[in-house]
């Protein structure tokens, strides 16, 4: 099989500081790392979940919210030129639904988004209180035969979400986050935790996977980075530190290839069982209600 010229990808991921609830100063940001980015010839740029608002932006919803539609995000869609960045923003939705959204810039525009599925409601975290659920996962073409899925933090959480994502033709899994050492409890490791989780999703499904966190303090959270870049055998190709800045690797798709041949976990993904099995369940929860 002759592979095509973007079959090595260079994906870049941007570890910064977002300042609550100040849009224009994130933006600022935001041109900044989209700079290096492209200087650095990446082909991806993920940053961290609500990298333009705040870990805690859904409290101003209103006030914070943008749409598809925002001058800001043709600002940094106009900014990526062919490189496809992936930013975070509190999204309004037609009848004044709000989102935590990551959406997908190039070329001028907005390319698509995903929708947190998700909802972290537990210790320290809100999200169910301020956003509505996403509802769908999708893949999205980078150049063939890239194609990107996006989780955001807790959709990671949900195994059968990555499944979806890998059983609908991922070939990279983008995962923008927001993660504080408190946010869940004394009793659990958040960094260990993720090391453990993406690791894990990488191997499993043969899926090389670009996580974004965040640094600095908001609130009563401090924000950890440790962002990375995993290959499709679960081996890491960069780490950053606990400070702000970008982390590049190239990842040919032919280790994909290997990695998929060797562990055939996508192969057998028994979508029709799944189905049918889920199904049954639903109805039984259905009919205990």
């Amino acid at each position: 099989m002759t592979m095509p010229d973007n079959a090595v990808l260079l994906i870049a991921v941007a570890q910064i500081e977002t300042r609550l609830g100040d849009l224009q100063a994130n933006k600022r940001t935001h041109l900044d790392v989209i700079g290096a980015a492209r200087a650095a010839g990446a082909q991806v740029l993920v940053c961290p979940e609500l990298s333009l608002a705040g870990h805690a932006g859904g409290r101003e919803a209103p006030r914070l919210a943008l749409t598809a539609a925002s001058p800001m995000l043709a600002e940094l869609a106009a900014a990526s030129g062919d490189m496809l960045t992936v930013v975070g923003a509190v999204e309004e939705a037609p009848g004044a639904l709000f989102y935590n959204t990551a959406l997908g810039l190039r070329d001028g525009r907005v390319l698509f988004r995903h929708r947190k599925v998700n909802l972290a409601t537990y210790g320290r975290l809100d999200d169910g209180k301020h956003f509505a659920p996403g509802s769908e996962i999708r893949t999205h073409e980078v150049a063939a035969p890239w194609r990107a899925a996006i989780l955001i933090c807790a959709d990671l959480w949900n195994p059968p979400l990555v499944h979806l994502a890998a059983l609908s033709g991922a070939t990279m899994l983008l995962a923008p986050i927001s993660s504080g050492r408190e946010a869940v409890g004394d009793g659990f490791d958040n960094p260990e935790g993720w090391a453990v989780n993406a690791r894990f999703h990488a191997m499993t499904y043969g899926l090389p996977l670009a996580l974004a966190n965040r640094v600095g303090v908001e609130g009563d959270l401090t924000f950890w980075g440790g962002s990375r870049i995993l290959d499709p055998f679960g081996r890491e190709l960069a780490r950053a530190d606990g400070n702000t800045g970008l982390i590049t690797a190239e990842v040919p798709y032919e280790h994909l290839r290997q990695a998929r041949f060797l562990l055939p976990t996508v192969r057998d993904g028994a979508a029709p069982l799944l189905a049918r099995e889920f199904a049954r369940v639903a109805q039984a929860s259905a009919g205990d209600a």
